[in-house]
């Protein structure tokens, strides 16, 4: 069985440009992301876009929109699981989504969307934690 070191490993996860994209302010460049750090931006770029937003790719995104001025039930978040379950199944093949968990937050308004998933690459755990307002 061959290796990977880490840098093949954050060759083979990807390399662009980072999120958001602003200049560096030591020489006004953009920033890059790669690896691990790129697969998770990526994943938060699903989460914030709607599907019809990116003109060549119509059904790129979760849809979260659709939950603004929702009620924070247990209702709502089970849909708002079942969709970013969906999302990252459909646009992110670098992952395998261990559990999505939506749960209220401090704020009435807030759902916490927690994101454990795998690298498929080579199994490393990673997780993310997106704040929510549904107003």
């Amino acid at each position: 069985m061959k290796r990977t070191t880490q840098a093949t490993t954050h060759a083979m996860l990807g390399r662009g440009w980072n999120f958001p994209v602003l200049p560096r302010e030591s020489d006004h460049q953009l920033a890059y992301a790669a690896g691990p750090e790129k697969v998770r931006q990526s994943v938060w770029i699903i989460l914030e876009t709607e599907p019809g937003e990116r003109i060549m790719r119509p059904e790129f995104g979760c849809g979260l929109r659709r939950y603004l001025m929702k009620p924070n039930t247990s209702a709502t978040r089970a849909l708002i699981k079942r969709d970013v379950e969906r999302a990252l199944a459909a646009w992110e093949p670098r992952i395998k989504v261990r559990q999505v968990e939506v749960t209220a937050g401090d704020d009435p308004s807030m759902v916490l969307i927690h994101i454990q998933y795998l690298h498929v690459l080579d199994g490393s755990p990673a997780n993310l934690v997106y704040p929510f307002y549904l107003e």
